[in-house]
């Protein structure tokens, strides 16, 4: 059997790949290992339970529950809540673990789970081993350990979980929203009800699209993957901004009021130099990754900040953030942790604390966010490819070398394997935009023949 874990969780179609058979057992496996960590004379382990809109999430959510109350584990059911919400409620309410049901951005038949160990933070790799490891072992044969009779886990709705987390957003928000029109895409996805009531809350003028989901329309055409609408809307309604979620809301980007895309990197600029002004950018480092903008590097130099940079995925970023001790970290795609007030990307919270940043300066979202100039960036998806041989094809490699010896020191070449699709991603950056199109292109050509 392969890893199912990816980089975010276990994701596949729902129902093919994501099957409720493997959701039970999977967080059977998940209460073995992360419940009885923390157990006690006396202590009945519990579970955050929430998940996205998806259709699938209802018999997902089922076979979660069923296998966890199997398990012994008690069971705070929160419904459609936002990742960052499972995330922080797990921490809040003492839980031994919390389970997301979503699979983020991606269509609407993949679903996927995320696990969260006490506390609420994401699982580190030799915790998700551990649950493919007793999740296989029970799967060839060995029977379960189960309890019976008072010992079985008990299932409630825990309805308090929405406003505590807008509470909670609410505290750690630095000002008011008072005077700001902004429009919020919800890409009919966790944060529909979520974010309007938080940014309402905050004194924000709120318009929303994409809050209407019913199961089957989530990233449909809107949302962080999709920013026609949102343009088009901050546009027709004269907003000072507009703020763009995919459908667990753990992610942001932005548009100006000029219908400009603000993308993770620059709303990390925006937020480190707030962050530093109220003191509060430990050590006056941000974290990224490799796939972050050349433009956002030299901005921090010039700024006087600190970059590290990690492998790509927030919970890389997480886990430099977490190890040194810093405040701020994120991803062009717009993951952005605020380790402070979030345990896991929050979009919401981003999105408010971008907000207020744009109130309490009395400055255009666009002033505040040309801190950076972005250097032109091309970026190819290549799909139904064979990602797992991207580090051993020798076509593949002397095209890179090719490659990065046209572009020299003005220009640099990623190629990363997505970690939830079947996909390479082809990075190019460059000075010029034609030559790193021209150069991304001939690479993505090169990935589709030795790999397709």
């Amino acid at each position: 059997m392969g890893r199912l874990f990816g980089t975010d969780g276990v994701r596949g179609v729902a129902n093919a790949d994501l099957t409720a058979e493997l959701a039970l057992g999977l967080s059977v496996a998940a209460a073995h290992v992360l419940a009885e960590a923390g157990t006690f004379e006396g202590h009945r382990p519990t579970a955050v339970v929430g998940r996205d809109p998806r259709a699938s999430g209802e018999f997902l959510e089922a076979a979660v529950v069923a296998g966890l109350a199997s398990a012994g584990v008690d069971v705070l059911r929160v419904g459609v809540l936002p990742t960052p919400a499972v995330a922080h409620l797990t921490g809040v309410l003492g839980a031994d673990l919390g389970v997301m049901l979503s699979a983020s951005h991606n269509a609407m038949p993949d679903n996927g789970i995320k696990f969260f160990a006490r506390g609420g933070h994401k699982l580190a790799d030799d915790l998700e081993d551990r649950i493919e490891s007793v999740y296989e072992e029970h799967r060839t044969g060995a029977p379960w350990a189960r309890p019976t009779g008072a010992g079985v886990g008990r299932v409630r709705d825990y309805d308090e979980g929405f406003e505590t987390y807008v509470s909670h957003l609410l505290t750690v928000l630095p000002n008011r929203l008072d005077g700001l029109k902004v429009v919020l895409d919800e890409a009919h996805g966790a944060a529909a009800h979520v974010s309007p009531e938080a940014f309402t809350r905050a004194g924000a003028q709120v318009v929303t699209i994409g809050a209407e989901p019913d199961g089957l329309n989530i990233n449909d055409g809107c949302g962080s993957t999709h920013l026609g609408l949102l343009r088009a809307a901050v546009v027709e309604h004269g907003a000072d901004l507009g703020i763009a979620h995919d459908g667990d809301a753990d992610r942001c980007l932005a548009v100006d009021a000029a219908g400009n895309e603000v993308d993770g990197d620059q709303i990390l600029a925006v937020l480190s130099l707030a962050m530093r002004e109220a003191g509060t950018l430990r050590g006056d480092t941000v974290v990224a990754t490799v796939m972050s903008n050349l433009g956002f590097k030299l901005a921090m130099e010039r700024e006087g900040l600190n970059l590290v940079q990690t492998a790509v995925g927030d919970r890389y970023v997480l886990e430099s953030m977490k190890e040194n001790g810093y405040a701020l970290g994120g991803e062009q795609s717009g993951h952005v942790i605020v380790l402070d007030h979030a345990t896991t990307g929050d979009g919401t919270l981003t999105g408010l604390m971008l907000a207020a940043r744009v109130a309490a300066t009395g400055k255009s979202l666009a002033e505040l966010a040309g801190v950076m100039e972005r250097l032109p960036q091309i970026l190819i998806n290549v799909p139904d490819v064979d990602k797992s041989r991207v580090k051993t094809s020798g076509d593949l490699a002397a095209a890179v070398a090719a490659a990065e010896t046209e572009l020299g020191a003005t220009g640099r070449v990623l190629l990363r394997p997505s970690g939830t699709e079947p996909l390479v991603r082809v990075m190019v950056e460059a000075a010029d935009i034609e030559q790193a199109r021209a150069v991304a292109q001939r690479l993505a050509d090169v990935v589709k023949s030795a790999l397709g």
